[in-house]
């Protein structure tokens, strides 16, 4: 599952899956007890693909903040969300070194925390390898062929598009 279905609503704990649309909102299930609600516009809906943290350099998406979590502890939880603010702290520091440490607070890092934690207890933290630069350019190369070909048969037939006249 990818976290752009996996939404956080603000003044409800925990992470819950979306389900689909409904006239006024969406239908999310939570991922603690399964139940399935509508969650409207109002109730301030974040994907958790749209969530960064903020660096002193460009902010990093949470995706990649799961990652190096994920690498470190291979795939299991983390510490509890529950700790320290020092650990927590320190555990941020060590994950992500150039965080703002100005302005991640220590309950967004337990927030983080909680949201991996239960993600991984799921099994829901999928990382696969992208090859984006590859893709795009079989895609380019399907396209020329695909537009050469029907150039081809047009020509063969003796049909004119909408741009040569």
């Amino acid at each position: 599952m990818e976290l752009k279905d996996i939404l956080a609503i603000s003044g409800r704990p925990g992470l819950y899956q979306n389900i689909g649309q409904s006239k006024n909102g969406v239908i999310v299930e939570s991922l603690i007890d399964g139940k399935r609600f509508p969650a409207f516009a109002h109730e301030r809906i974040s994907s958790l693909a749209e969530i960064s943290v903020f660096t002193h350099g460009e902010d990093v998406e949470l995706k990649a903040v799961f990652k190096k979590v994920f690498e470190k502890y291979e795939g299991r939880e983390a510490i509890d969300s529950k700790s320290d603010g020092e650990i927590l702290k320190a555990f941020m520091k060590e994950i992500l070194p150039d965080y703002d440490e100005d302005r991640v607070y220590t309950s967004d890092i337990k927030k983080m925390l909680a949201w991996y934690n239960l993600l991984a207890s799921k099994n829901l933290l999928e990382f696969p390898e992208e090859e984006p630069e590859a893709e795009i350019s079989e895609a380019e190369d399907v396209a020329a062929e695909t537009q050469g070909e029907s150039l081809e048969k047009k020509e063969s037939t003796g049909q004119s598009s909408p741009e040569d006249k």
